[in-house]
């Protein structure tokens, strides 16, 4: 961010903060209220992970993830973008076949602050029987028509094909989800929608993954198919994402909303310290910021075209490293590409 502030004569604040696990280990809490009105009072939050091994006890009554999850609804962040494009020099880090995976470029739409996740009941209680657990899918008309309006107004702005995926065979949220769907369908003429299910989509991502442009669907479907969506690109280390917390005007060039930016991974606790992790997902999440919450596009390219630079000059972290390129640490990869901010 300095060296784009540096070309283009901005000003960037940045005002650090914690969550999560070390906000469970400093303060007792993974997300205090002060933080909570911190990145309210923002412009845009660069988000990094929240947990650990050393959290993942699951009879915790306090989780890591629990910070998260309260972000997102406190900052009403109802829609994460993640978009999935394949490079071309980097076609031999996937584990997919070149011929499947060459061109593709897809985003998905994944619905954040509803669904699984948020639903009540959600509990756990012993009975006569044994141990039961439940959590409640539930959303509402609102919920679904403003998520399907932000796939339908980038799909407007791509290839003009959109793919709602649910489970309408099975689950009741997922005919309302169809039905809505259905009805909002004849304000984007220019686009053509596809209802897909969830699990034929999962099959059609890793057998013909060029089929999609935008994918838009539910909260837990989403977080499954972007995860599953990373082996295409060659790993989580290489894809962003924006959480917005409302629908994107894509016509007009100022800033458009507030937002949360992160790569889609999580803390990477097995190379902690190693200087092996891929920062280059983070970079492009800051790109994202740029375009998303702060309309500069020009700012978001030069960010998107140093990541680009970089990886034609054969500069690699381990997990996308192949035979012949340049392996660097976290650190230095960070260096190559800010350097290349021209």
């Amino acid at each position: 961010m300095e060296n784009v502030g540096k070309l283009f004569e901005h000003t960037f604040s940045l005002k650090p903060d914690l969550i999560g696990g070390i906000s469970i280990d400093t303060y007792g809490v993974p997300l205090r209220q002060e933080t909570l009105q911190l990145c309210k009072g923002a412009d845009a939050v660069l988000f990094g992970s929240v947990g650990g091994p050393k959290w993942d006890d699951l009879s915790l009554a306090v989780r890591p993830e629990d910070g998260l999850l309260a972000l997102r609804k406190g900052l009403r962040l109802f829609a994460n973008i993640r978009p999935m494009k394949v490079n071309p020099v980097l076609i031999g880090s996937s584990p997919i076949k070149t011929d499947v995976i060459q061109g593709v470029d897809l985003v998905v739409v994944r619905e954040l602050t509803g669904g699984l996740y948020f639903g009540k009941p959600k509990k756990r209680w012993v009975t006569q029987t044994g141990r039961r657990g439940v959590d409640t899918l539930q959303y509402t008309e609102l919920e679904i028509d403003r998520i399907l309006r932000v796939g339908f107004e980038l799909a407007s702005r791509r290839k003009k094909h959109l793919v709602s995926v649910d489970k309408a065979n099975v689950l009741e949220s997922s005919r309302l989800w169809r039905e809505i769907a259905i009805e909002l369908a004849p304000q984007y003429p220019d686009v053509t929608l596809e209802h897909m299910l969830v699990d034929t989509c999962a099959m059609q991502l890793i057998i013909n993954p060029r089929r999609f442009d935008v994918i838009v669907t539910e909260n837990t479907f989403g977080d499954i198919l972007t995860d599953e969506a990373a082996a295409i690109a060659g790993s989580m280390g290489m894809l962003p994402s924006a959480s917005l917390a409302s629908v994107p005007s894509f016509t007009e060039r100022e800033r458009y909303t507030q937002g949360m930016y992160e790569p889609i991974h999580g803390s990477a606790p097995d190379i902690a310290g190693q200087g092996k992790a891929n920062p280059l997902a983070m970079i492009l999440s800051v790109a994202l910021m740029f375009r998303y919450s702060f309309g500069l596009d020009q700012e978001a390219e030069a960010v998107e075209k140093a990541v680009e630079s970089a990886l034609a000059e054969g500069y690699r972290t381990p997990d996308i490293g192949v035979a012949g390129s340049n392996i660097v640490s976290t650190a230095k990869m960070g260096e190559v590409v800010a350097a290349r901010i021209i």
